[in-house]
């Protein structure tokens, strides 16, 4: 591997900052000082700074490295043109460092070492080298978003841009924080949308008040065949209140429980019988609550079933499942299973149930005749995976 060698100069009475030695310097570029007359000072035991990588075009994806030779390092600084440092660690006997994160592509970085030769004297060196752009870039959509607060069944979940062949490396940047010490797993998965996702969720639902914090340390990180990430990602949120919502499709009952307690049961109607336009059964965790949004069936491959704006929408899976107001289907709440798939209620069931719940409440649905139990990857179908399983589901496993 290339590397930047910088011989430091060790003055008596003057100690002169070292020159800089420019990317594309040789590997034995000397620093020096000078006297009064301008004549080179001639040290006893000059100390040689050394950094990897070096140069133009450098390899990506490494830590940085810098080694003193006839000397100590007290002090290393690795930055990138913008200011952002990249933090490490000294080995014990201070004679080098290295990086904790990684140099990421298309990014210069000034690397200064301040150092102590086996005279004493003091000295400091600068250097630079500039990584290789990346051909591809990896992007990621995670949720839930900052600052938010999510009901108990919430998982953290990144989606990726572009298929991810080193999961082991990527998922060693993924660090999450939480003020319960909850014990949690990751989880690779197929999204609903055909892209690599993970996912974290804690072994049993979240205990309210939980803060949570993801840091996706990635910047610099080569996720494979899908490119380079060039950005860190984070987010922190909160728990709230533990809400759980039943669904009992054979009762046509849905109930909604706070703290262990029913606040309010509510006739529902739910997938008709005996075809495509059964409902999902298991864990279904609310992903999001949309309003009054247009439902169109051929959207989920119902053909022309439907065509109507729809309101208090409360979306469970990416496949198509809601809750929501049914107006139309009111004499079969809590009678019959009528609906194309969906939990349908009252218009003021509906309105009232809508300003309960928060995304990441859990729907936990049970019937005899429906479509099957939901994915991992069609909305956040998680729970429906037992723990030993999730586990496995990690790449560092």
């Amino acid at each position: 591997m290339s590397h930047i060698r910088v011989r430091i100069a060790a003055v008596a009475v003057l100690l002169a900052p070292l020159a800089a030695c420019s990317p594309g310097s040789g590997p034995d570029a000397t620093a020096r000082s000078a006297g009064h007359d301008g004549a080179e000072a001639t040290p006893g035991r000059p100390a040689t700074v050394t950094v990897v990588p070096e140069g133009r075009g450098a390899e990506a994806g490494g830590t940085v490295k810098v080694t003193a030779t006839g000397g100590t390092l007290t002090s290393v600084t690795v930055a990138d043109s913008d200011g952002h440092a990249l933090t490490g660690t000294f080995s014990t006997d201070r004679a080098s460092w290295v990086s904790r994160r990684k140099a990421a592509p298309g990014t210069s970085y000034t690397v200064t070492a301040a150092t102590t030769d086996e005279t004493g004297t003091k000295g400091t060196a600068t250097s630079g080298f500039t990584t290789a752009g990346a051909d591809k870039v990896n992007k990621v959509d995670w949720r839930p978003g900052a600052n938010t607060t999510v009901g108990v069944a919430q998982p953290v979940s990144l989606v990726f841009d572009h298929p991810v062949t080193d999961r082991a490396e990527v998922e060693r940047q993924l660090k999450i924080t939480t003020s319960e010490r909850t014990e949690g797993s990751w989880a690779w998965m197929k999204d609903w949308s055909g892209r690599d996702r993970v996912d974290w969720r804690p072994r049993q639902y979240w205990k309210p008040g939980t803060k949570v914090t993801l840091e996706a340390e990635l910047n610099g990180t080569d996720s494979g065949d899908g490119g380079w990430f060039v950005r860190d990602y984070s987010t922190t949120f909160t728990i709230g209140a533990r809400q759980i919502v039943e669904v009992d499709l054979d009762r046509k009952l849905l109930t909604f429980e706070r703290d262990g307690r029913t606040v309010r049961t509510i006739p529902v109607s739910g997938g008709t019988p005996g075809g495509d336009k059964r409902s999902w059964k298991g864990t279904a965790v609310l992903m999001a609550k949309e309003g009054t949004i247009n439902m169109n069936s051929e959207t989920v491959g119902l053909g022309d079933s439907y065509d109507k704006m729809v309101d208090h929408s409360m979306r469970l899976t990416w496949s198509g499942m809601y809750a929501h107001a049914a107006p139309w289907n009111e004499r079969w709440f809590g009678k019959a299973n009528m609906s194309s798939g969906c939990i349908g209620m009252s218009d003021d069931d509906a309105a009232w149930f809508y300003g309960q719940v928060r995304p990441g409440d859990p729907f936990e649905i049970k019937g005899r005749d429906t479509k099957g139990t939901v994915d991992p990857g069609n909305g956040f179908g998680d729970w429906n995976v037992p723990w030993d399983r999730w586990q496995a589901m990690s790449a560092l496993r």
